[in-house]
């Protein structure tokens, strides 16, 4: 899933929690599996100048970012995380590590050849699944549909709770960029594409 569904969606399962500041810190929860990510791009495209189809290509798969990648996305890693929250009674890491422990529950079924080895330090294990939340030929657009629904239905309920116009604005803006996106992506891509095959000339 794209990191703002995962705070949203996350927003909006975590909203009864009894905890001041618990929205900040659920939103934290959120993005900090994806963190590692961002900084991985930011030095490749703007400071490396490599170009984005090898970034994702074949830096995104070098050792290196992996192990960094799948650190952040460890299971158990976070488990223990929240235990020693819950030890020390921290309350807001109780609920960045649910909220990051939920971030990689719903990654899991939606990675395919990007698929993070979720069970680290215990297993090397990657859970490949038939679907992705972005590639076309394993169900992307089925998923990415999925994933829009369940954003709009979590902000309908979110919303009203948010008393910052800085996070009400961005949450009106990822839900257009959402939007815009399937579109073109989705469905003005694929309406081209078979435009396109319309007008290739048929074999005799």
């Amino acid at each position: 899933m794209n990191t703002p569904s995962h705070v949203i969606i996350n927003l909006a399962i975590f909203s009864k929690l009894p905890l001041p500041q618990a929205n900040l810190a659920i939103a934290i929860g959120a993005v900090l599996p994806d963190l590692p990510m961002f900084g991985f791009y930011i030095w490749l495209k703007y400071v490396r100048k490599m170009p984005s189809r090898e970034i994702w290509s074949k830096a995104y798969f070098e050792p290196f970012w992996q192990n960094i990648f799948d650190v952040v996305n460890s299971i158990p890693l976070i488990v223990i995380g929240f235990a020693i929250a819950y030890y020390c009674n921290w309350p807001i890491a109780q609920v960045i590590c649910l909220s990051m422990l939920l971030h990689c529950l719903f990654d899991l079924p939606v990675h395919n050849d990007d698929a993070h080895r979720h069970f680290l330090p215990f297993s090397n294990y990657r859970f490949i699944s038939p679907f992705s939340y972005w590639d076309p030929r394993h169900h992307g657009g089925i998923v990415a549909l999925l994933e829009l629904i369940l954003v709009l239905l979590a902000t309908l309920q979110v919303f009203p709770a948010i008393h910052s116009w800085l996070g009400k604005g961005l949450m009106l803006a990822s839900n257009a960029f959402y939007i815009v996106g399937y579109l073109k992506f989705y469905v003005f891509s694929l309406m081209l594409g078979s435009l396109r095959k319309d007008r290739l000339p048929k074999s005799p």
